[in-house]
């Protein structure tokens, strides 16, 4: 979250996306590959935390109630981000900012951090493709590629006086 932006709710459900407030009660999950330092799965519900066991295959595994920092708490852990997109310089070529202009991800804000991989389909066709099993913490290592890749999509969208990123854009023209 940025500067400008008021924090108003601690983190969102991973699964249905609904702000969990400061101070409110949350389910994690007990497997250990759901509690990693840089992702944790968060739910606001039982049944939030249940609709992820089957994608995650999890054999053995159970909801576990926390409880959400206070507003004080977080922000004195997660100072708002101060990260924002500079625009070009009026005469530079899209390639030559390409990748200077790329923003940093702040570690606080939990958009930046969900996982955008289908993780059963991904697993599945390496299975298929390769007979080889895929680890949890692909999901995450492939977002973060993702996101990388969508930032600078959506720079150089911009630069080009865009407001939609197409295909062409996440490929550089040297």
């Amino acid at each position: 979250m940025s500067t400008s932006e008021e924090v108003t709710y601690w983190k969102k459900c991973n699964t249905c996306k609904k702000p969990l407030g400061f101070g409110a009660l949350y389910q994690v999950c007990s497997v250990s590959s759901c509690n990693l330092k840089r992702n944790t799965f968060t739910f606001c519900s039982v049944s939030c935390w249940a609709a992820h066991v089957p994608v995650y295959r999890h054999r053995d595994a159970w909801a576990l109630e926390k409880k959400a920092p206070s507003r004080e708490e977080f922000l004195r852990e997660n100072p708002p981000s101060k990260a924002s997109v500079t625009a070009p310089p009026p005469n530079s070529s899209p390639s030559s900012t390409f990748k200077a202009s790329v923003p940093m991800q702040s570690s606080s804000s939990s958009a930046s951090k969900e996982i955008l991989i289908v993780a059963s389909k991904l697993k599945d066709y390496i299975k298929q493709s390769s007979d080889m099993s895929t680890s949890a913490e692909v999901m995450e290592t492939l977002s973060d590629k993702v996101r990388a890749l969508c930032d600078q999509a959506t720079i150089k969208a911009r630069q080009e006086g865009r407001k939609t990123v197409m295909a062409r854009d996440f490929f550089r023209k040297d």
